[in-house]
């Protein structure tokens, strides 16, 4: 674990010499990765731990149950999986279409414990266009969706959620980070109470902090390369 170690240390320091004006929050990525790992990481310290597929998650939520994790669904969300997301999950980074927020809310009010209280919510915006990824594209679809959510009784709208283009020229990353920025602002400013910019992954978080990312989700950096065959 002593290189696991080090990952996670390098990464934070990093995020600490390049936060200037807010606070970052890291989330570590910990799909496809054991429990072993989350474990060791949570005993240096790190509490926020991120899962994409609900099977894998709920694995591993029920395993851990007993370390006091904050966890974060961060996969594309399928509507027969919805139950087991609000149970487990303490965010959802991935909201992006009204069939969803209200089954959400729904399944939210009838599987969690008073003292989980209500669930964490990002909207998800297609910040690079890409027809492959999932998310919202343009500020009004943002706000019409950002009404709904607000509506809702067991749903807290903390903010936005979005991914650059995998690309090696940074000014492209730097401008979609800039655009999902602008939103973010732009909904503070007409009055939501919205804290959490989500953006920036292991080869693009530095320049995410620099454009206003508030939370970055890393994972490679910190548990090395995943291998996705099982």
């Amino acid at each position: 674990m002593n290189k696991l170690t080090q990952n996670y240390q390098a990464v934070v320091n990093n995020i600490q010499q390049s936060v200037k004006a807010h606070p970052v929050s890291l989330v570590a990525v910990s799909k496809t990765f054991d429990c072993f790992a989350i474990e060791h990481l949570y005993h240096l310290g790190q509490q926020h731990f991120a899962e994409s597929y609900v099977q894998e998650f709920v694995a591993k939520a029920t395993k851990l149950s007993k370390l006091d994790i904050v966890w974060h669904f961060i996969g594309n969300i399928q509507s027969n999986k919805i139950k087991l997301i609000s149970r487990y999950a303490d965010w959802v980074h991935s909201l992006a279409n009204v069939k969803h927020v209200l089954k959400l809310n729904r399944e939210v009010g009838e599987t969690r414990t008073l003292h989980q209280g209500k669930l964490n919510v990002l909207i998800e915006v297609n910040i690079s266009n890409d027809k492959n990824k999932h998310g919202l594209t343009t500020l009004e679809e943002v706000l019409d969706l950002a009404k709904i959510i607000v509506n809702q009784e067991y749903l807290q709208f903390r903010g936005l959620m979005g991914m650059a283009s995998y690309t090696d020229n940074p000014e492209i990353t730097k401008q979609q980070f800039s655009r999902l920025h602008q939103f973010f602002q732009h909904i503070k400013q007409i009055g939501y109470s919205i804290d959490t910019l989500s953006m920036g992954m292991s080869n693009d978080y530095n320049l995410a902090i620099e454009n206003g990312a508030t939370m970055v989700r890393v994972g490679s950096k910190i548990f090395g390369e995943r291998n996705y065959v099982k």
